[in-house]
């Protein structure tokens, strides 16, 4: 299993519907998180910054090839057109991230 942290901008005047948004996520949605391997998946917006942090557990073994089948799903693709408009990718984010990843620095079970 490995645990991921990720963090993205939030556009001030869309905060409220973002999370009007992720209170009623489609099931299609959940389903192909599901699908690919992905538990334990929680968003967390801080405001005044509207940072959004989303952080998951992945239990599959070939990370790239869900993540391609998520992004090749259909429904997925219609959701992320929904929610895209809302978010603000990081300057600094790497090359061909939208969420910036970020590097766990400690951990307690």
């Amino acid at each position: 299993m490995q645990r991921m942290g990720m963090v993205l901008g939030l556009k001030p005047e869309k905060v409220t519907e973002y999370v009007r948004l992720h209170a009623d996520v489609w099931p299609d949605v959940l389903t192909m998180i599901s699908a690919c391997n992905i538990k334990n998946y929680s968003i967390y917006l801080k405001q005044p910054e509207n940072l959004l942090f989303s952080t998951f557990e992945y239990h599959g073994t070939d990370y790239a090839a869900d993540m391609a089948k998520m992004a090749a799903d259909p429904r997925t693709q219609e959701w992320w057109a929904v929610c895209m408009p809302c978010q603000e990718p990081l300057p600094t984010r790497k090359e061909g991230e939208w969420w910036a990843t970020m590097d766990e620095v400690f951990h307690h079970d």
